[in-house]
């Protein structure tokens, strides 16, 4: 099924590299708020994403007073 450009979700996320873009993309995370429900250890286990990444999403996290969610 090809989707189109209108029915995806808008990304306000940081442009970080284009595996970590893809890997987010894939998993369906378009929103930073989302990031506010997941750990920094699940998202390094996306294929693309590393510690560059991580590092850009918290900064823009922090930007806007939210966090990663903590180990549980």
């Amino acid at each position: 099924m090809i989707m189109s450009a209108n029915s995806r979700p808008e990304k306000e996320l940081p442009i970080i590299s284009k595996p970590a873009n893809q890997a987010l993309d894939l998993a369906g995370y378009y929103k930073l708020e989302q990031f506010t429900e997941v750990t920094e250890a699940e998202l390094l286990k996306l294929h693309g994403m590393g510690p560059k990444g991580i590092r850009m999403l918290k900064a823009a996290l922090q930007e806007r007073g939210l966090s990663f969610a903590k180990k549980s």
